[in-house]
């Protein structure tokens, strides 16, 4: 067997953050998506030319994906996209249409949803057919910087054991094509169904990597590493982990406390790992099943911890996580946004808030009015 060609990883000399932002388009009488972006694309071409690299397409023309740069701080990151929501919101205005922030809509149709013109986009939809086009989903991606090659995948296995943490916090898709789901996430169980998508493999070696990489192109399944779409996935290019277990966010100051959280935890394990600890990682199954627990559940979610099968309410692991936490956030100037992550354990997630709206009043209108407001 012929050795793969070598995978080249940028490094990082500091853990850096960046933060990539999806946002909808949603019409503002009827409260359905909106293919809003042909329109709003025109005009930042002319009137914002500026702020174009940190403003993207995505894979369907309802989406605005609102992008930093590489930033010290997760306060920084924030600044950076608030630049770029200012611009995007104002646009947005003169067009007509609201954003809307969270991991689905309640109630919107898959087939009225027009695709980004590219050949990357239209051979995705080609290859995946239906559950291609059922991704009427949005989520939010963190960077952080790793210095060295051989410290990724350690520190990417031992993070799979915060996944069910960071999903339960971010969840914002209860709701699918007018129905409950009975799920938090809707939208991890929906994005999983796409063929290089879901969970990482866990290997030991970067050479392990690099050998998967190759299979997966001498097969045709990818073209680009950027097609591995992984919940959790090294980026060589930029020297990062990417993270992308969270759903969409609906305001920033949520947005910034589950930047802070994910930034602290991987420079927590990348520590750990210069002191010389060996850092623990539990079994696939164990974080599959952890992965489905938080999308069902929630907050609400009963989590494994160990490879022991002790368990225990996520909850009550975020506050003892975020104590722990709080020196290495101090370090990093984000020890604000990490103390912001309690108040979303105190007054419930926004799957938890969207579902006590349509409690309320019954209306899915009225569960987007609520998401749009808190952008707002």
């Amino acid at each position: 067997m012929t050795a793969p060609e070598p995978i080249a990883f940028r490094r990082s000399a500091n853990p850096t953050v960046g933060v990539e932002w999806e946002l909808a388009f949603v019409d503002r009488s009827t409260r359905d998506l909106a293919n809003a972006a042909d329109d709003l694309f025109d005009l930042v071409a002319q009137r914002a030319p500026e702020h174009a690299a940190q403003i993207h397409r995505e894979l369907l023309r309802n989406t605005v994906e609102l992008v930093t740069g590489v930033c010290t701080t997760v306060g920084e990151a924030m600044d950076d996209l608030g630049r770029s929501l200012d611009v995007v919101r104002g646009l947005a205005d003169e067009i007509g249409v609201d954003l809307f922030g969270a991991g689905t809509h309640p109630f919107a149709g898959w087939s009225a949803q027009q695709l980004t013109p590219g050949p990357r986009y239209a051979e995705l939809i080609e290859r995946t057919q239906w559950w291609g086009r059922q991704m009427l989903i949005w989520g939010v991606h963190v960077h952080v910087g790793i210095s060295e090659r051989d410290r990724v995948l350690p520190i990417l296995s031992a993070f799979l054991r915060y996944y069910p943490h960071l999903l339960a916090l971010s969840a914002s898709s209860p709701m699918w094509s007018g129905q409950s789901t009975g799920y938090a996430s809707n939208r991890a169980m929906m994005f999983q169904q796409l063929p290089t998508a879901g969970l990482p493999f866990q290997f030991d070696h970067w050479n392990e990597f690099e050998r998967f990489v190759a299979d997966q192109r001498t097969t045709g399944i990818i073209d680009h590493l950027n097609e591995i779409r992984w919940d959790i996935r090294p980026v060589p290019q930029l020297g990062t982990i990417e993270v992308r277990v969270c759903d969409g966010v609906s305001n920033r100051r949520e947005l910034a406390g589950l930047a802070a959280l994910t930034h602290a935890l991987i420079v927590d394990l990348d520590r750990r790992l210069t002191a010389g600890e060996d850092l623990p990682h539990m079994a696939p199954w164990l974080v599959q099943e952890n992965k489905w627990r938080a999308a069902r559940y929630g907050l609400d979610a009963i989590v494994i911890q160990d490879g022991d099968c002790s368990e225990r309410l996520v909850t009550e692991d975020l506050a003892e996580l975020l104590v722990r936490l709080a020196p290495v956030a101090e370090s990093l100037g984000c020890a604000d946004e990490l103390a912001s992550v309690a108040d979303i354990i105190a007054h419930g997630a926004s799957y938890q808030r969207q579902q006590r709206v349509f409690a309320e009043t019954g209306d899915l209108t009225a569960v987007v009015d609520s998401v749009v407001a808190e952008l707002a």
